[in-house]
Formats: structure tokens, sequence, C-alpha cells
């Protein structure tokens, strides 16, 4: 099977930056989406403070939603920083991970709207579980090429906190099917970084 053509970033930085902010554009676009699903047009001037109430899911949502996009934003720009060379199946993986970004705004609607419903639980854990392969499955690759400038011992680190987010989410899935009402609250665990405590047993 034919390699990739490799391109070193120092002698590609015009075309290296445009990747970067392509990628940091679809983030910037996915989360402002996210305030689409607060919709003032359910609000009433009869009883404006019960109208903002029942929109309670739809912010909490939000706050979910930012925080997580967040996260990954903060994840990736970490990773382009250290990246030395790309080749075509980096910027495909690139595309896929943001084409699963693009859909968190769908995802975080469906729970602020459906948030007891399981459809919507399962809908958002898969959304993010994909989110967090992809990015797990570029950054592996970009290691195996000598793509970045990432030290070797983060790629465990990283694997093992990938592992344990994806986990939450997955096992929330069932969760979702037997008692919607506490799959959420399975996400608490993300508070939680495996990977964080790696690195300091590690230092």
């Amino acid at each position: 099977m034919r390699r990739p053509e490799v391109k070193r970033r120092e002698e590609n930085e015009i075309e290296f930056s445009r990747i970067v902010a392509f990628s940091d554009g679809v983030f910037a676009i996915a989360i402002t989406l996210l305030v689409l699903s607060l919709n003032v047009d359910d609000l009433s001037r009869d009883d404006l403070w019960q109208g903002i109430w029942d929109l309670r899911e739809n912010f909490i949502a939000y706050g979910i939603s930012f925080a997580v996009i967040g996260r990954f934003w903060l994840v990736h720009h970490r990773f382009f920083g250290e990246v030395t060379a790309f080749d075509g199946r980096l910027l495909g993986l690139n595309m896929l991970y943001l084409a699963f970004i693009v859909l968190i705004p769908f995802s975080s609607q469906l729970l602020g709207d459906f948030g007891g419903e399981t459809p919507s639980l399962v809908v958002y854990a898969v959304n993010l579980i994909a989110c967090i392969l992809v990015g797990l499955w570029m950054f592996l690759y970009a290691q195996g090429a000598w793509l970045t400038s990432a030290r070797a011992e983060s790629r465990r680190e990283s694997v093992v906190r990938a592992a344990y987010i994806a986990a939450v989410f997955l096992v929330s899935i069932p969760l979702a099917f037997l008692a919607p009402n506490f799959a959420p609250l399975l996400w608490l665990a993300l508070f939680y970084d495996p990977g964080d405590r790696y690195a300091a047993d590690r230092g």
C-alpha cells in the first residue's frame, strides 16, 4: 500500500495554517450553534419566568456541550501544536473528526428538548464516543507515522484518558434504556481524569 506523501510543517507553513484555521472555524461554528437550542420564540410575556424555567434542560445541555466542545478544541489545539508534518491520511482523519464535532449541536438540542428520553441520550453518547475515538485514532496515527513531536510517554496517557471517557459514555447507553433519568448522572464521573493521575505518577 502506497504511503501518503508527507509534507513538513516548516516547509508548508501556509498550507498548515489553513488546515488549523479551517479546524478552528469549524469548532467556532459548532460552539456558536449550541445557543440556537435556547429558543426565545417559545417564551411568553405573560409568564416569562416560567418560560425561562421550562428551558432549564436546554440550558443544562448547552452548558454540558459548551464545556465538551471547549475541551475537544483544547485537545485538538494542543495536538496540532505538536504536529511537525502532515499527509493526506491525517487530513482525512481530521475531517472525519470535525464531522462528528459539527454533529454535537444537533445531539445537544436533542438532549435539551428530550433529556429524559432514551433516544436522545443514546445519540448524544454515541456522538461523543465517536469524537473521542476518532480523535484518539488521529493522535495514534500521527505518532506512528512520525508526524508529531509529542513524547512517547504521552501515548499511554492519551489512550488511558480517551478509553476512560469513552467507557463512561458507553456504559451510559444501556443505562439510558433501563433508567433514562439516571443515565446523565453517570457523566459526572467525567470530572475524574485518570490521565492526570497517570501523569502525576509518572512524574
